[in-house]
C-alpha cells in the first residue's frame, strides 16, 4: 500500500446496528457475528471492487461514533465504521459516489487539514515527519484485518478467540499489551 494523498481523501460510514446494550452484554459474540461480518461481507467486496476498478489508492476503516467524529444527529448512539479511501487523481468523485452501496452513508470529502494529524502519533518522529506515512500503515493494519478475517471459510463463524491468536503475534513480536 502506497502513502495516501491527503487532498484525494474522501469518508463514508456503515452504521454497526447494535440493539441497547447489546455490545455490553455479549461483546464477544457481537464482536464475532457483526463486527467480523461486516467487514467480510460489506467492507471487502466494497474495497475490492474501488480497487479492481481503480477507483481508489488507498483505503483505512475504524470504528467511530458521533462522539469521536461520525457526523451523525445528537440522538444517534451507533458506532459506525469510519472508511476512508484516497481517489486516484483521474477519477470523477461522481463515479466513487455512485458506486457505493446503498449502506454508506454522510459521504464526504475530506478537508486537509483533518487528517493532518492523528490522534496519539507524534509526527516529528517520522521519517520526513510526513503524517502520510503513519496513514499508510493505518491502512496497511485494515488490509491485514481483511487478510486474517478473508482466509476463514464464509459459512464459518469466526470466534474472537482465533483473531485475538493471530494478534497475539503482533503483541509478542513488538512485547507490547494493548489495554
Amino acid at each position: 500500500m502506497e502513502k495516501p494523498d491527503l487532498n484525494q481523501m474522501w469518508e463514508t460510514f456503515i452504521k454497526i446496528p447494535v440493539e441497547k446494550n447489546e455490545y455490553n452484554k455479549n461483546r464477544l459474540q457481537f464482536i464475532s457475528k457483526t463486527i467480523y461480518n461486516i467487514i467480510r461481507f460489506k467492507i471487502y467486496p466494497m474495497i475490492s471492487r474501488f480497487k479492481d476498478s481503480g477507483l481508489i489508492n488507498w483505503y483505512c476503516f475504524l470504528i467511530h461514533s458521533r462522539n469521536s467524529g461520525v457526523p451523525t444527529s445528537e440522538n444517534d448512539d451507533n458506532p459506525y465504521f469510519h472508511i476512508r479511501v484516497e481517489l486516484r487523481k483521474d477519477i470523477n468523485p461522481d463515479n466513487f459516489l455512485n458506486s457505493l452501496p446503498d449502506y454508506c452513508v454522510m459521504t464526504r470529502k475530506i478537508k486537509h487539514e483533518s487528517v493532518e494529524s492523528i490522534a496519539g502519533i507524534n509526527k516529528s518522529i517520522i521519517k520526513n515527519e510526513q503524517i502520510e506515512e503513519a496513514w499508510k500503515i493505518i491502512g496497511e493494519i485494515s488490509e491485514l484485518i481483511i487478510n486474517i478475517l478473508n482466509i476463514h471459510k464464509e459459512d464459518t463463524d469466526i470466534h474472537c478467540q482465533q483473531i485475538y491468536q493471530f494478534l497475539h503475534f503482533c503483541s509478542n513480536i513488538t512485547q507490547l499489551q494493548i489495554r
